[in-house]
């Protein structure tokens, strides 16, 4: 199987190279350098010169709150780049899967969120990547599949644990919100179950997450107590305590339902503490 990688630097895309290198197929790694989702001519250069099977969408505008006042170059990247893509992979006749987010809802059910429910973002973030969902899918109908994750951590890049790590190392008291619930999803765990979806290729969207709900209060003591470090440091306060507060509102409610990824045959993904520890470890 070829096997086409964007964003192959990032957070996610270098553990998916990995993961599918390890698989035995023949990757290749695009990082924005070599495919750039903004540059029309660099799309489909890319996808036309690695002619893959399937092509894994790592690549996005991530940066949530800088989406707020840079709405522009979020729908560039995370909307009309994603269509650029579809076409170059409805060209050589590879079948997308595109990776997406928890914010495309509004937060609101009191329940995990099926691949099914209706969206309702929020945020132009969660708006520019509902947007690219809707453009592979109008591109290449089932020959795309969607893949929601949630409160992505890894070894790579910038996240949640690298930060609580960082502030744990100082000793200063800190404050996260508890009236924010999700899955903490790591990359390690999410790339090998994109191997599996390479090979079933399902098309529609299916929701993959690691299990254990948490708030961000919690999953920091979490994640402070695997370093090491007194989880005592951390307080709960209330969204609306923050202080200045966030410019891109978040789902209070980002569960997500992986019943369809078992429905397929599949494993549930381990529960988050797991995959927490092992990365601490390797960090």
């Amino acid at each position: 199987m070829r096997v086409t990688v964007t964003g192959a630097a990032g957070q996610l895309g270098s553990d998916a190279v990995a993961a599918f290198t390890a698989s035995g197929a023949d990757v290749t790694g695009l990082a924005r350098a070599e495919l750039d989702l903004a540059d029309a001519d660099s799309v489909e250069h890319g996808i036309a010169a690695t002619r893959p099977d399937v092509v894994v969408n790592c690549a996005a505008y991530t940066a949530v709150d800088a989406c707020e006042t840079d709405v522009e170059a979020a729908h560039e990247v995370n909307e009309y780049g994603v269509r650029r893509l579809a076409q170059a992979c409805a060209d050589v006749g590879a079948h997308l899967i595109h990776i997406s987010t928890d914010y495309v809802f509004d937060g609101r059910l009191d329940r995990p969120y099926r691949d099914d429910d209706a969206t309702n973002p929020q945020s132009v973030y969660g708006r520019s990547k509902l947007a690219g969902e809707l453009a592979a899918r109008d591109v290449l109908g089932d020959a795309a599949t969607v893949v929601r994750a949630s409160w992505v951590c890894g070894e790579h890049g910038n996240n949640m644990v690298k930060l609580v790590r960082r502030l744990g190392a100082a000793g200063n008291p800190m404050a996260f919100v508890d009236d924010q619930r999700g899955c903490p999803t790591f990359t390690a765990d999410l790339a090998e179950a994109l191997v599996a979806v390479a090979g079933q290729r399902p098309g529609g969207v299916l929701h993959l997450t690691n299990g254990g709900a948490v708030s961000w209060y919690e999953f920091v003591a979490e994640i402070l107590e695997a370093s090491g470090y007194d989880p005592g440091l951390v307080s709960p306060i209330a969204t609306d305590e923050l202080d200045p507060p966030r410019p891109a509102p978040r789902p209070a409610n980002s569960v997500l339902d992986n019943a369809r990824w078992v429905a397929l045959g599949n494993s549930p993904l381990r529960h988050h503490r797991e995959p927490l520890l092992e990365l601490v470890e390797r960090l």
